[in-house]
Order: structure tokens, then sequence, then C-alpha cells
């Protein structure tokens, strides 16, 4: 698909007083601008601390939340931590319980089979759960929707108290306290925490009413970051506060298991890179693959020969999930190809021999190639499960609210969502969902790439660099800066990694330019050496090279319409 390039325009009046008030560059300001910063909340985001995370009583129902929850220690009640299988579940489990054990808490913790039972409460998982003795259930990253098991659970005697991030639809669950931002009455000032952020404000108002120190909250910011930054929630605000204070704790952290993942990884930089593309896709395999408390063990782990032996257990699983993944992109694609589906508004694919755990990764990829809402759907314990991805301008959630008298269950965000449906009505829910999307997609066909400034070769110098590492951690709402380099003569031209990539040498008069596209060596036959091209890339400093160099990491090209 052909990309638009779509360059911000600035109110240059605007820029010029961000610059001189915060003494930053234009090209900064820009920055700050482009990814929606307002005027009076920028020193928060340059140079925001611990201390501006705001009180976590602010949130709807979070006395009662720490109300019931002192009782049960008091007490001495045991109490369930009921999670989600996925990073942010499985960080907002750990921090929970380690935080809940150390008050003396009678904890334990639930995570639901991916598999089995599918995402949130379930009746029989309940019914167990009391079978254990507890009397007061919290989840974590889930349970906004569970309103008939919230029901079940009263009638069996348990109390439930609801943590979660999730859209809130119209009814909720009667439990003794719904701690979720998102709630319509809530009058909390930031409302799009991960379900581990707002999982970190329980911790907050719990240790308030105990008189402890911030320390007792602050040690696990760096499991919340991890589960902060792999889901998918803008890291501004209250979420940059937590990513970035908790990436400098990862680098210093004390959490026997993590440690053990991050030299497995042998990642160069700790940073919000290596959280996505290496912590997040391991602990995020356990879930994928059936095997979610495998991750919780780790976090948890306290002895560093178990914790290393469990961490290349999450690898060798990470490695089936690959395995599984391309078989299942190559089915996809194939389908998709062979029924001309692409000339759909979405694409709906069912294979009851699909990995439940992981058509949720394949539809993520399907949606950088079709850019359209993508649902993939598979039987597990016969139940027809499916798991959706949609473009940024669309809301995946709303759409499937429009088409939820077709389905069993649904919930999640504007970009990925979780469903079931009965076999029957597939075929029904594939064209009641084409013809919603056509409906709210308002033409919306094209990929977009958002570009934040033009740069040209006085721009490339170490003041850049220093303005580009201000932004970060990167993450949704503040992805690294995309920048535009008009009129780039072709030096040299090869292909690298069994031509996977591209690597350009590229000449402004008389400068050099290192360039790599990553993943574009399909494209090697566009280009010819003297072409001129206008390319989308980020901007970072190459330091394999020695001395270190500045280099282009190209997105996108395009014939230059410069001669």
């Amino acid at each position: 698909m052909q990309s638009v390039w779509n360059v911000k325009k600035y109110d240059e009046e605007l820029v010029e007083r961000i610059s001189k008030k915060h003494k930053i560059t234009n090209i900064a300001a820009k920055l700050l601008i482009s990814r929606g910063i307002q005027e009076e909340k920028i020193d928060n985001f340059l140079n925001g601390t611990i201390e501006d995370i705001k009180d976590p009583f602010l949130i709807k129902d979070m006395e009662k939340l720490v109300d019931r929850v002192d009782m049960a220690i008091k007490n001495k009640e045991k109490i369930c931590i009921y999670g989600d299988y996925d990073v942010d579940g499985i960080t907002s489990i750990t921090i929970m319980y380690k935080f809940l054990t150390n008050l003396g808490a009678n904890v334990i913790y639930y995570l639901p089979d991916r598999l089995i039972e599918g995402y949130g409460i379930n009746n029989n998982a309940l019914s167990e759960i009391k079978k254990k003795g507890v009397n007061l259930v919290i989840t974590v990253d889930c349970g906004i929707t569970a309103v008939e098991e919230t029901e079940y659970a009263k009638s069996i005697g348990l109390d439930m108290c609801i943590t979660d991030h999730h859209e809130c639809s119209d009814i909720l669950p009667d439990a003794i306290a719904i701690v979720n931002p998102k709630q319509k009455d809530d009058k909390s000032d930031f409302k799009m925490h991960a379900g581990v952020g707002v999982a970190f404000k329980c911790l907050m108002a719990i240790a308030k009413k105990y008189n402890l120190d911030k320390e007792s909250y602050l040690k696990y910011l760096d499991i919340v970051a991890i589960g902060t930054i792999s889901d998918i929630v803008p890291l501004l605000d209250e979420n940059r506060i937590i990513s970035r204070f908790g990436l400098e704790k990862i680098r210093q952290t004390n959490n026997i298991g993590l440690k053990a993942l991050i030299n497995l990884l042998k990642f160069n930089d700790i940073d919000s890179t290596m959280i996505s593309f290496g912590v997040a896709p391991r602990i995020n395999a356990c879930g994928r693959m059936g095997k979610a408390g495998v991750a919780v063990e780790l976090l948890l782990e306290q002895d560093e020969n178990k914790a290393e032996l469990i961490a290349k257990k999450l690898d060798m699983l990470n490695t089936k999930r690959q395995q599984v993944e391309k078989e299942i992109f190559e089915e996809a694609l194939k389908e998709i190809n062979d029924k001309n589906l692409d000339q759909n508004a979405s694409i709906v694919l069912y294979n009851p021999n699909w990995h439940n755990g992981v058509i949720g990764i394949v539809a993520s990829r399907l949606v950088s190639i079709y850019y359209k809402p993508i649902i993939l759907l598979t039987k597990e314990q016969g139940v027809i499960r499916g798991s959706g991805r949609c473009q940024v301008g669309a809301s995946l959630y709303e759409i499937l609210t429009s088409c939820k008298e077709l389905l069993i269950q649904f919930g999640g965000h504007e970009l990925a969502a979780g469903l079931s449906i009965e076999e029957e009505n597939i075929e029904k829910f594939k064209e009641k969902f084409e013809n919603v999307v056509k409906e709210k997609s308002k033409g919306i066909s094209e990929q977009i790439i958002d570009i934040d400034t033009e740069i040209t070769v006085k721009d490339l110098n170490l003041q850049l660099l220093k303005d580009i590492h201000r932004l970060k951690p990167y993450g949704q709402s503040n992805k690294q800066p995309l920048f535009i380099y008009k009129g780039l003569k072709i030096d040299s031209i090869r292909t690298l990694k069994e031509d996977k990539h591209l690597k350009l040498t590229l000449r402004d008069g008389k400068f050099l330019i290192e360039g790599l596209a990553f993943s574009q060596g399909n494209r090697r036959d566009e280009l010819r050496i003297g072409d001129k091209v206008d390319v989308v890339c980020n901007v970072e400093l190459n330091s394999y090279n020695s001395p270190k160099t500045i280099q282009l990491v190209i997105q996108d090209f395009k014939k230059s319409l410069e001669v």
C-alpha cells in the first residue's frame, strides 16, 4: 500500500514562545506540540517527578477498596488476586501480591488459562477460589464487564473488589468497589493508566492508610513500568513518570527474576525498546502458550539459579510462539490473497485450528499491511474466540459495540479487543462488522504517516540527538520522533541479512549520511545510484562506528520531486 505522508504544520509564534520559555530549540518545541502536550503541561512532561503522581483517592471507590482490604488484613481473611494473562495482568498480580504479602495479608493469586478459560473472570474459577477459603477477590486488569460473575461471587459468599482500566459499559458489576478511572462519574484527572498503573495507585492508597513510607510502593516501579510500556496506553502524564523512573529502577533492579531475564536478553540499552521487544514478548509468550503462571513465578522468585532456569523457559516458550505465529500469518495471508479480502473495508478470518494465544499478534501484523480492522477467530474448548486489531483513527471497541447482539461477550480498547461468538453467528458477524466499518471508517483507506517536521543537513548535530533523547521513553502517543529529509542523492546501495534490510549512503552536497531501512530489502529495485529521494526517518547515533556517527533509520522513501 502506498503511504500518505502528513508533515505537520505549526503556529510559528507558538513554537517561538515555547522555545524561549523552556529554553529549548525550535525543533524540540515542535516535537512537544506534535505530541499534543499543552503549554501548561510542558514543564511536567520535561521535568515531571514522582511527586507529580496525583492522590490515588481521587479515583472513584478507592476508599471503599482500601477499607475492604484493611478489614481483610485485620480479620485474617484470605485474599485472592485475580488477573489477566498478558504482561499488564501479570505485572499487576506481581505488585499487588508482593505488597499485600509484605503487609502480612494472607494472599493467593489466580490466573485463568487463556486456552481453556479465555479472558476475564469465570464462575468455575470463582468456585475453585471459594473452595480454597478465600473471602475477598481483588481483580487486576480485568473484571469491568463481569456483571453476572460478580452476582455469582456474591451468591457463594465472595466479596469482589474490581480494579481495571478497560472501557466501561453502561451496566457495571455490583462489586464492593470498582476502581477504574474510566467510569463516567470518576473525578480523577488522568484516566489512561494500564491495569498495572491502576493497581499501583491502589498500593499508594493502601500505603497512605497504613502510614507507610513511599519506598513501600515505589520499590515496585520497575515492574509497573514493564506493564505500562507493554500495554496500549499513552506514555504521557503519569504513565510517562511511571515509565521514566521505572526504567531507572530496572537498570538497578532488585527483582531476581527480572534481572535473570534481562541478563538473558543481552540488550545494549535498558530502555522502552528493550521492554517492548525483549521483555514483553517473553512474558506474553507464557500466557499465549497457556503457561502464564510461569511468568508470575519468575517475578516472584527469590533464588538466582531457579530464576535463571525460569527465564530460559520463557525464552523457549517465546521461540515456540514465534514458530506458531509464522504459520498462522502465512495461512492468513494466503486466504486474504486467494479471496481478495483486501478489497473489503475489514477482514474477518476463521480457522478452528489456529492457536488462540497467537492470533492477536497476527492480527496486529496484518493491520500494518492492510491498514483496516482485522479480526481472527478460532475454536478453543468448543468456544469460538477472537482477537482483533485496527488502525489508528478507528475504534475497534466502538465497532464491536455496534455488533454486540451477535457476540457472547467482548472487551478491550480502541486499537485492540477480544471477543467470543457462537459458531452459527460467524457469517452474520462478518457481514455486520463489514457494514459498521464502512459506516464508521469515513474513507480511511490509506496508511497515513504523521511526520513531526522537516530536517536538513544543518540539523544533524549533537543538539538534535539531545532533543530526541529528552523525549524518552517512547511509546504510545509519544513515538520516536519522525522526520522528513528531502532531496538526498543515493551514493551507494546494498542489502543486508539475506536481502532483508537496505543500507544506503546518501549525499547532501558534500556531506555523506548513512541510512538503514530495516525489513525493506524487497524495495531494492525501486532505487538506483544517482537517484534523488525523500526519506521519512528517525535520527540515531550509530555507536557501532568509530568515531560514532549520526545515521538515518529510514521508515519510508519516495523518489524526490526536487531536481
